[in-house]
């Protein structure tokens, strides 16, 4: 009876060792729920870091597409799941602006546990060569000398293209006319057709176009320039201080996640955002794989979603 209780006593201190969840977990494979359909770019980053990311958790990592109502559909999957750390979910910028035009059946910060910042990237502001403006100094004085007169595309009404340049006319105190498309592909087609004069476009797909001159780029929306083309200024920095906006893909899981989950999560998604492969495969499109802490995720989400509730009130934006 004595000995029965010193292994009792034994077992369950190990149970209280910091660390032993982290080792244990985990013990099936993992389900990466993307919130959007197969070939989208938060399926690609999901496809890129994956295998590496399977090689250094130990397990089977699989991506499961959930396309539906702006991303809503997978994101709400993917917070209503267990909280035991094998079902994941990639959010991207949408998820902050998502509160700012569906009746969502969930708290975007309330009901999600913030693991990882996966990238980010700026989009870049380009314009067709025939527009007088150069820099966006001159940008906003043509603007200014021409209410409304030049023309702006994006990639639908309330995307992050079209809300980021709608937060660039309120600070720059200047108005331009949207022209929304299906998609942000279209959009910069006009732009080098010299249909619309300019778009806020990925890295992605823009630099290809700058570099072929079809389009000129003025600045990146971010405060740092983009390392793959250093060149070019950020907003911040030529024209408009303090503008700093960007799209980005990150990594939460369901509303009450044990801690020794989270931190292995969030250290082998850190180490797999490090190895060369992935890095390359990202720096390549113009995207910079960056890990963040829990903390800092969801400080980004609270930042995020009360700044485009800000921007849709005042420009009174609905979807179509």
């Amino acid at each position: 009876m004595q000995i029965a209780a010193v292994i009792a006593i034994a077992l369950a201190s190990i149970g209280c060792i910091p660390g032993v969840g982290a080792q244990q977990y985990p013990t099936k494979p993992i389900r990466l729920i993307v919130a959007s359909s197969a070939g989208g770019g938060i399926d690609v980053l999901a496809r890129i870091i994956a295998p590496k990311f399977a090689d250094l958790i130990g397990q089977p990592v699989l991506v499961d597409n959930r396309p539906g109502a702006g991303g809503t559909m997978g994101y709400e999957y993917g917070i209503r799941a267990a909280p035991d750390g094998y079902t994941l979910t990639i959010i991207s910028s949408s998820y902050t602006v998502n509160p700012s035009f569906y009746p969502l059946k969930f708290d975007p910060v309330a009901d999600c546990t913030p693991i990882s910042q996966l990238v980010r990237f700026p989009h870049v502001v380009v314009v067709h060569p025939s527009l007088p403006a150069k820099t966006i100094r001159e940008l906003i004085a043509l603007a200014k000398a021409n209410p409304g007169g030049i023309t702006f595309g994006s990639s639908g009404q309330g995307a992050i293209i079209h809300l980021s340049t709608e937060l660039f006319m309120e600070m720059a105190g200047i108005r331009m006319t949207h022209v929304p498309y299906r998609g942000g592909g279209p959009a910069l087609n006009d732009v080098i057709a010299g249909q619309i004069s300019l778009v806020f476009a990925p890295p992605q797909s823009s630099l290809p176009q700058v570099k072929a001159r079809r389009v000129r780029a003025l600045a990146v929306t971010t405060k740092e320039r983009l390392a793959a083309e250093p060149d070019i200024p950020s907003v911040n920095e030529s024209g408009l201080p303090g503008f700093d906006v960007s799209s980005w893909q990150g990594l939460i899981g369901p509303r009450g996640l044990p801690q020794a989950v989270i931190e292995r999560v969030n250290r082998e998604i850190g180490k797999t955002l490090r190895s060369r492969e992935v890095e390359e495969r990202m720096q390549a499109d113009g995207v910079s794989p960056g890990a963040s802490t829990p903390e800092e995720l969801r400080a980004r989400l609270q930042k995020e979603i009360a700044m485009w509730k800000h921007v849709v009130s005042r420009a009174r934006i609905k979807l179509e």
